[in-house]
């Protein structure tokens, strides 16, 4: 199973047929895609409202991954290592992070930000390879 980011949604989106898009729906195909729910906020809140209703029912298929009391004590630690560190990352990015690392899955993001969260070892990303 992969947590899968909205970046890498967004692209997949705007081009069906880019390798990003092709490869997510290799994922699907293998019910290995699973939401963190600020992902699933994040995709409905971006949809046009005409979108709306066919993203909700396509999303509707997939696992969605809440946080638990665990992930905010994590972000917690996770905003003292990192601002040791001089790095700082946005709530909806903490969030996404910390509920895929609760479970202990990789991310898949287009977004820097989770580059340097795995670099800090605060999660493990996913690579996909054109």
């Amino acid at each position: 199973m992969i947590c899968v980011d909205t970046s890498v949604w967004i692209t997949a989106f705007r081009d069906r047929r880019s390798p990003q898009a092709e490869h997510l729906t290799e994922l699907l195909d293998r019910d290995a895609v699973g939401l963190a729910v600020a992902v699933r906020v994040e995709l409905l809140s971006g949809a046009v409202r005409a979108d709306r209703p066919g993203l909700r029912r396509a999303l509707s298929g997939l696992p969605v991954f809440l946080p638990v009391d665990a992930t905010w004590t994590r972000i917690d630690e996770w905003l003292e290592l990192a601002g040791n560190r001089g790095h700082r990352f946005g709530v909806a990015d903490l969030l996404i992070g910390a509920i895929a690392a609760d479970r202990q899955l990789p991310l898949w993001s287009l977004d820097d930000d989770f580059d340097r969260m795995a670099r800090l070892g605060l999660l493990e990303t996913y690579r996909f390879r054109k």
